[in-house]
């Protein structure tokens, strides 16, 4: 029998990110598989990637979606909202943390301090996210 933890789990931002991406992955890496060579570069050219991080991004898995989603929390930013409100901004993120090989270091700094700012000397995506931190989200109790 599920407890009231798990249930809320399931239902969190963070978990429907990670379980969104990894399905599209999964899709699309099977997708890519079928096509030429042509057409992955011209995918890769629309989504203003190169052929190779679009081949890289259908094989990971969704460890850095994941490592976002909790740095997202740490700085108190509503996934939900910001994907609703910027969804291209999300998925760049989602994108960089994907390709991002820091994602060891990252993962060590988040179980053991979520709120120590080395993380702004390794991850790609600093500058995004501490724009979105300054910005007044209505999920903040602050604002």
């Amino acid at each position: 029998m599920s407890t009231m933890a798990d249930q809320n789990e399931s239902r969190s931002p963070l978990r429907a990110m990670v379980r969104w991406f990894t399905t599209w992955t999964d899709k699309a890496a099977r997708d890519l598989a079928g096509l030429s060579d042509r057409e992955v570069e011209h995918i890769a050219t629309d989504l203003g990637l190169s052929s190779t991080d679009l081949y890289r991004l259908a094989r990971c898995n969704s460890s850095g979606s994941e490592l976002l989603a909790r740095r997202m929390v740490a700085l108190d930013l509503d996934c939900k909202e910001v994907a609703r409100l910027m969804p291209e901004t999300l998925h760049d993120l989602q994108r960089l943390c994907t390709l991002c090989t820091k994602r060891r270091r990252c993962a060590h700094d988040l179980g053991r301090d979520p709120s120590d700012p080395r993380w702004k000397d390794y991850c790609p995506n600093v500058s995004t996210l501490l724009a979105l931190d300054a910005m007044p989200w209505a999920a903040r109790k602050e604002w």
